[in-house]
């Protein structure tokens, strides 16, 4: 007589789209944030405490950013991906529309850059925002036309990504910039784009680089950067000191680091912005190459799958959307990681989910939300 009622809940179970969450992608995503916000800690309690402030007060603000990005990650991922296929030319537009107001009196500057906004005591990054904006958009694109590798269909999609791109670029953010060009990339290559138009492409955006040299539109520290980086025995003092610092903080680490909240270099805050852009070297500095290979090995899990919600997404938007999020975190994973070694300039890219900033973050779980939304969707 109640032999059916287990049988019903099994069904409901069976029904449950929690059933097909990833939950690998899911836990790792959480577990890099959890560990970036102790890094967080480590990277900024002690100047905190001879400041006279809180030692926990960017740990707070850290926690709070990752709930935020739970709370949206989840409601991304309920959300069905396909109806944003409609909608992507309005999020395209809005995010466009809050990069030109931000280069308005109603955006905030510092350090010679204009690209927040002020809100309640918080900075909101609409160019962090835009990375997932310009993903939707080429999807949407890419994925509705009869693509035949046209060099029309390319110019488009060249012209769907130079706007945000170009806005970002004179804030100036050079570092979502290139993760911009990376996405653009990546999704013309996914789509069967032919190997002479991605040639034509890099000759074009080199000599774009090269006018914006001669222009002076590339600002003196971003030259300094890039000199700095290709002879890294000349300017100590300036250009390369942070990269002197960063290698020397993680060299400090050794096999198996000096232990958590005891790293010489990271307690006297000999790496400038260690929170934000250089979060790699307290790691590297305080758990050794033991504790950087670890977190080496939980990114490549978190492109894993991404890389694999990418190729079994059901429909060709959902594959462009998944290799879109898989750049982006690739790129900043590879370029961030790399200038605090020293084989890639300093761009002021952050580390995803690990780096101190709400903007950054929240854009980042939103990007795991966007996933989930596709591999659950796939066995619907």
């Amino acid at each position: 007589m109640d032999m059916p009622l287990p049988s019903a809940r099994a069904s409901v179970r069976e029904g449950s789209p929690l059933r097909h969450v990833d939950f690998v992608l899911l836990l790792t995503a959480l577990g890099l944030a959890v560990f970036g916000v102790l890094m967080i800690y480590s990277a900024t309690h002690r100047s905190l405490l001879l400041l006279g402030d809180s030692p926990s007060y960017y740990l707070k603000r850290q926690a709070v950013f990752i709930v935020l990005g739970a709370i949206a990650m989840a409601g991304t991922a309920l959300f069905d991906y396909t109806l944003l296929k409609m909608w992507a030319p309005v999020i395209y537009l809005g995010s466009v529309g809050l990069l030109f107001l931000v280069r308005t009196p109603l955006g905030s500057s510092a350090l010679g850059s204009q690209r927040w906004f002020q809100i309640a005591g918080f900075q909101f990054s609409p160019s962090l925002f835009s990375r997932l904006a310009l993903i939707l958009m080429l999807a949407a694109y890419l994925s509705e036309i009869k693509w035949e590798s046209t060099l029309r269909e390319v110019l488009r999609a060249v012209a769907i990504a130079a706007l945000p791109m170009f806005l970002v670029f004179i804030q100036p953010d050079l570092g979502t910039t290139i993760i911009l060009a990376t996405i653009l990339v990546t999704l013309l290559v996914v789509a069967g784009t032919r190997a002479r138009y991605l040639v034509v492409l890099a000759a074009a955006a080199t000599l774009a680089i090269y006018g914006a040299f001669q222009l002076n539109i590339i600002k003196q520290y971003q030259v300094d950067r890039l000199i700095g980086f290709m002879d890294q025995s000349k300017n100590s003092q300036t250009a390369n000191y942070n990269l002197q610092q960063s290698k020397i903080a993680i060299g400090a680490g050794g096999l198996t680091g000096t232990g958590y909240l005891r790293g010489t270099q990271t307690n006297l805050d000999f790496v400038p912005e260690q929170h934000t852009d250089f979060i790699f070297t307290a790691v590297g500095e305080e758990f050794g190459f033991v504790g950087a290979g670890t977190l080496l090995v939980l990114f490549l899990i978190l492109l894993w799958r991404t890389y694999r919600i990418a190729m079994t997404a059901k429909d060709p938007f959902g594959t462009y959307v998944a290799a879109g999020i898989a750049a982006m975190f690739t790129i900043q994973m590879f370029i961030n990681i790399g200038m605090t070694i020293g084989i890639m300039p300093i761009t002021g890219i952050p580390l995803p989910f690990m780096s101190y900033g709400g903007s950054g973050l929240i854009a980042d779980f939103i990007g795991i939300g966007l996933l989930e939304s596709i591999r659950i969707r796939r066995y619907a």
